[in-house]
């Protein structure tokens, strides 16, 4: 190092000292060699450039270059923003080369102009930028938090940032995930969850770039199978390596899992052995090469009626199936996309929404679009008697409580084996047994109450709640650990009074509950402009009450009128409901895109200046 880059590096720990950190000796490694860095490339800590910004033309060109990887990082991003969410945080991930492609956060974290300019299309390197998590983490290839004062660039320094690299199966960098705060919203798990979330991507990032190869996950405990700490090896049709993910080579360390190598290599347990099961079944007992015991689960493999062993040939993804309410809203279609996605993938669904936003029907939807063969068994878990819902879910043997059925019970989650399990209500569940459904998401094993054989099973969860859990889990009232299990992939029916698709949901109401009468456009208009507390429940019960007082078949306005009360006669009072509904609409929507204007637009089929007047109209009538 120079002895001006050398000098200047005091300056800088002099000033990390002073503004952030009591010593410098408390500054790690990492921060240190990233300032240096910094130094020599002649920033000066007091002096911020300008932020460097892409145009549309080149955001779309990166996002289409990081096209895939951008998929999967967005329905991670979504999973941890609800995880997170309330805390002043934005989640954002970059590319390998520190353009941010992506942002989702809390609208108080935009509340500061230091904050507003961390937008989709910037720049954010370590050698434009200073330190700070995303740059930093694309120059290093290592997780790392950056606490205030460590940023280069004092703008920055009120601001706690915790980023990940995420891999591509070729080793090379495929872009960083970011979490951020403000200082004072610091949390201590984020580094742990922002790192689950990029395991997550590279695997998905895996699993598709061997979509046609056989698939091995291992791991030394079964209950460890189906999570982000599996081990995954690629094979072709005789056992070679294709690659392996981190966590492969990690629990296969000193044995030689490389390209080109075959599995009888690294286990004593032959390809031929491990061939004899199907695909997602388990294998028990599968030794390493040093005496290490796997559970191994086959993945992608199809039955050969001449004993060959075949692997899965790639297929065109499979259609959703249509949704059977109506979903023209862009906020809905959303929540559609992200649902389906997430029951392909057997993760966690929790829908929260106000009491007959149709929860249960969405609930449904997911089921048939994971293309499961087993049931879909739902349960109300606030209309069931504390002592007896644990026997209800899990079975109880024969004689297990006074009053147990004879010959015992399998239980809901049984019967959900192989299909979808339903739990509505879900806040309203007893502690108690919020542990005991804890302790089944670690393994999926059924215990029966009163005794009986334990089963593991294969089961999507699908939970529903109109409650705030996040205010429950403040309370003491709702476990933390089992939200953010349950809330893997989290998402929110917006309720009726500001759905943009009202006319069609009116329509097909009608249709559905007598095909015999018509709605007039004043009818649906009259309709349209009430509060619906009730929301699609609430609407099919007037409409049902209309169609039995109204013989003559044709619903009006007046008809309307006479049941439910007088439509405004002020047009400008009606005007004022439909702008308030409009705004709210916009601000949700709004929020959901991480105050992206031109995404809320876009997805709202409406102007830049019509979200950015709603926005503002809102925020005056907040500061009035």
């Amino acid at each position: 190092m120079s002895e001006a880059a050398e000098d200047r590096l005091q300056r800088a720990r002099r000033f990390l000292e002073r503004d952030a950190v009591p010593t410098p000796d408390l500054v790690g490694p990492m921060i240190t060699e990233s300032w240096a860095r910094c130094l020599e490339a002649g920033l000066d800590p007091h002096w911020p450039p300008k932020l460097d910004a892409t145009d549309a033309f080149g955001l779309r060109a990166e996002r289409d270059q990081a096209e895939l990887t951008r998929r999967l990082a967005l329905a991670e991003m979504e999973a941890l923003y609800q995880q997170i969410a309330g805390s002043n945080f934005l989640i954002a991930f970059a590319a390998p080369n520190g353009v941010l492609l992506d942002t989702i956060a809390d609208p108080s974290f935009r509340s500061t102009a230091r904050t507003s300019s961390i937008r989709a299309g910037t720049l954010w390197t370590e050698t434009r930028c200073g330190t700070n998590a995303l740059g930093t983490v694309a120059q290093i290839g290592r997780p790392l938090t950056v606490h205030g004062g460590e940023h280069f660039f004092a703008s920055f320094g009120g601001l706690t940032c915790t980023a990940a690299p995420v891999y591509a199966p070729n080793g090379t960098l495929a872009g960083v995930l970011d979490a951020s705060s403000h200082c004072t919203s610091r949390q201590q798990h984020t580094q742990a969850l922002v790192g689950m979330a990029a395991t997550q991507i590279e695997n998905g990032l895996f699993r598709h770039s061997y979509a046609s190869s056989l698939l091995v996950a291992f791991h030394s405990r079964g209950e460890y199978l189906h999570t982000l700490n599996a081990g995954l090896l690629a094979l072709d049709e005789t056992g070679t390596v294709l690659g392996a993910n981190p966590q492969a080579r990690f629990l296969l360390q000193g044995l030689p899992a490389l390209p080109g190598r075959h599995f009888d290599d690294l286990f004593r347990t032959g390809f031929a052995g491990l061939m004899r099961i199907d695909s997602g079944q388990e294998y028990r007992r599968l030794e390493d090469r040093v005496g290490s015991a796997f559970v191994a689960r086959l993945e992608n493999r199809k039955p050969s009626p001449f004993g060959v062993v075949q692997v899965a040939a790639s297929a065109p993804a499979i259609a959703a199936p249509e949704p059977p309410f109506v979903a023209e809203d862009p906020a809905v279609i959303d929540v559609l996309r992200r649902i389906e996605a997430a029951a392909r993938r057997k993760l966690p669904i929790l829908i929260r929404g106000e009491t007959g936003t149709g929860k249960e029907q969405l609930a449904r939807h997911a089921h048939h679009a994971s293309r499961r063969t087993g049931a879909f068994v739902p349960l109300n878990c606030a209309a069931m008697p504390d002592n007896l819902i644990e026997a209800e879910l899990f079975g109880h043997a024969d004689g297990a409580f006074t009053g147990a059925r004879r010959g015992g019970s399998p239980g809901l989650v049984m019967e959900a084996d192989g299909g979808t399990l339903f739990l509505d209500e879900i806040g309203d569940m007893k502690l108690p047994l919020q542990a005991v459904l804890l302790r089944l998401l670690d393994d999926w094993v059924v215990r029966p109450v009163g005794g009986g054989r334990a089963r593991q099973v294969d089961v999507l969860l699908v939970a529903a709640t109109h409650a705030d859990l996040e205010k429950a889990v403040a309370e003491g009232r709702f476990r933390a650990d089992l939200f953010f299990r349950l809330d893997a992939v989290g998402v929110l029916l917006p309720p009726l009074r500001i759905r943009r698709d009202f006319a069609a949901i009116a329509a097909r109401t009608a249709a559905e509950l007598a095909p015999d009468h018509a709605f007039t456009p004043g009818a649906i208009r009259a309709l349209s402009l009430r509060r619906w507390p009730g929301n699609i429940r609430e609407l099919r019960n007037a409409m049902t009450r209309l169609t039995l007082t109204e013989p003559k078949r044709v619903v009006d306005v007046e008809n309307v009128e006479r049941l439910f009360g007088v439509v405004p006669d002020n047009p400008d009072a009606a005007d004022a409901s439909l702008r308030a509904s409009t705004h709210a609409r916009i601000v949700a929507v709004h929020s959901t895109t991480g105050g992206n204007l031109s995404q809320t637009a876009r997805q709202l089929g409406v102007s830049r200046n019509t979200v950015y007047r709603a926005i503002g109209a809102t925020r005056r009538q907040l500061h009035d």
